[in-house]
């Protein structure tokens, strides 16, 4: 299968697998608590040899503020062997990388948000066609593709 296949193969499949998308964004809805499905994509980021960086849970900020929001982590995570070609074709992707997913709860549905790549990297000098847009694109669905059940 050529780059180009691939490319269009994936970019299918994402289309496919979520209706809920807007133009930026992937959603993906999930079984469990927001702790639970973050746990799950964690072990899932590390099972898949990437590094976890950070953990934020926004909703444990706002209660040390006195103030409430649903449930929100946010996990970190990146592996430099794929994030380093990016940098290499520009360092401003170090803006966006490393990669970044969202768990929250959206009115009662635990759901992972993340922004396709892209959207993410479009106003960089980062070839549309770059092996590693596969790579990162690919790497987002399956792990929280994985996390989802």
């Amino acid at each position: 299968m050529t780059y180009r296949n691939m490319l269009l193969a994936g970019a299918l499949a994402m289309a496919a697998r979520s209706a809920a998308a807007s133009d930026d964004f992937v959603r993906v809805p999930a079984q469990g608590s927001v702790a639970e499905v973050a746990d799950r994509l964690e072990a899932a980021v590390t099972g898949a040899g990437a590094t976890v960086f950070a953990r934020v849970d926004h909703a444990k900020g706002a209660e040390s503020i006195d103030m409430a929001i649903p449930d929100a982590q946010l996990l970190i995570f990146g592996n430099p062997k794929i994030g380093t070609p990016v940098m290499q074709d520009d360092p401003r992707a170090g803006l966006v990388l490393p990669l970044r997913v969202l768990v929250y709860d959206d009115n009662g549905q635990t759901t992972m948000l993340y922004e396709v790549p892209s959207e993410m990297l479009d106003d960089m000098n980062i070839p549309a066609d770059a092996p590693y847009m596969a790579a990162i694109t690919g790497a987002l669905r399956n792990l929280t593709s994985a996390a989802a059940e």
